[in-house]
């Protein structure tokens, strides 16, 4: 009985250790999905964030940009991943916060579908214009849309982008024409094009064209203007009082991932906003550094769900 019982004992104790092979993890590539486009601000962070694990893990990060149907397709494709870590999802609050409220069905469960990781930073957006548009300002914009109703347009590549550019038609009392696109950096090819009339984009997408001077900066959508354009003035101080917007990157590994493996993504992840990769996309992008344990992920999401209903519900904007 004594020799039955340590032998029993002997197998608990072992089941309770990690294996070799999670001790180890990550022991092969781990694959990124991005739900946007190369070139988006979320494929920016998934690059730098990738570049920081590999650092540290020897092991590659392979991005894959899988954009399409307000990121839907990249969002469905990370839950469906195995459950084994290799697979991350680096997205934002439109597929985690704003989707559920935008669409009567969705291709995934934001809540039940994921293992939530790490917030990976948070951002404000950036109002631009072709250069050929004939309004400097804000004012000058809001006048022409006011004196055409309805035939000015606005694209938008993610709900971020979507919902600024519906809030901004609500306060300012304006009607615009949307156009919808599969990513941001799509709708900025348009829009240099001339194809649309404005853009409200995440900073890190729009602030490199206006220094370029292929696009021209009306405001931005944060309480304070953006140290990297501060003669930007914010959307608010520009005939909007109160208007803000702004969006928020996360990763998420897919539901059913072992607790092990998401802290020890979690591990990697945090530290990877801090290597040098990161630091330049935050610094170049003005994008604030932002992380958390997967239960502060978990929370953040409710109540950002929560905010971005309201917000959804208070424009008028009827699930699709």
């Amino acid at each position: 009985m004594r020799i039955a019982f340590k032998g029993r004992l002997a197998l608990l104790l072992a089941a309770a250790l990690p294996l070799p092979a999670l001790a180890q993890f990550p022991t092969k590539p781990i694959t990124f999905i991005v739900p946007f486009a190369a070139g988006s601000a979320t494929d920016q962070i998934g690059r730098a964030i990738g570049q920081g694990v590999t650092e540290q893990t020897g092991q590659a990060v392979v991005i894959e940009n899988k954009p399409g149907a307000s990121a839907m397709i990249g969002a469905a494709a990370g839950a469906r991943a195995a459950p084994d870590g290799y697979t991350v999802l680096i997205t934002t609050n439109t597929t985690h916060a704003a989707n559920e409220h935008l669409y009567k069905s969705l291709t995934y469960d934001p809540v039940k579908d994921y293992a939530p990781l790490t917030l990976l930073g948070k951002g404000g957006q950036i109002m631009v214009v072709n250069p050929k548009s004939s309004a400097k300002t804000v004012g000058e914009f809001l006048a022409q849309a006011k004196q055409q109703p309805g035939k000015l347009s606005f694209g938008s590549g993610s709900s971020s982008s979507r919902i600024a550019g519906e809030l901004l038609q609500q306060m300012a009392n304006i009607q615009l024409l949307h156009v919808p696109y599969k990513s941001n950096p799509l709708a900025i090819t348009d829009l240099l094009g001339g194809q649309i009339d404005m853009m409200i984009t995440d900073t890190a997408t729009g602030l490199p064209q206006v220094k370029s001077d292929k696009l021209r900066a009306l405001g931005v959508t944060g309480q304070a203007r953006s140290a990297l354009a501060p003669d930007v003035p914010t959307i608010a101080e520009s005939g909007v009082p109160g208007y803000e917007m702004g969006y928020w990157f996360a990763a998420y590994a897919p539901a059913g991932t072992p607790p092990e493996v998401v802290k020890r993504l979690n591990e990697l992840l945090v530290k990877a906003t801090q290597t040098a990769p990161a630091k330049q996309f935050y610094s170049q992008t003005g994008t604030d550094p932002a992380t958390s344990t997967p239960d502060e992920l978990a929370q953040f999401q409710r109540a950002e769900s929560k905010k971005w209903g309201e917000i959804i519900k208070k424009a008028g904007i009827q699930p699709e």
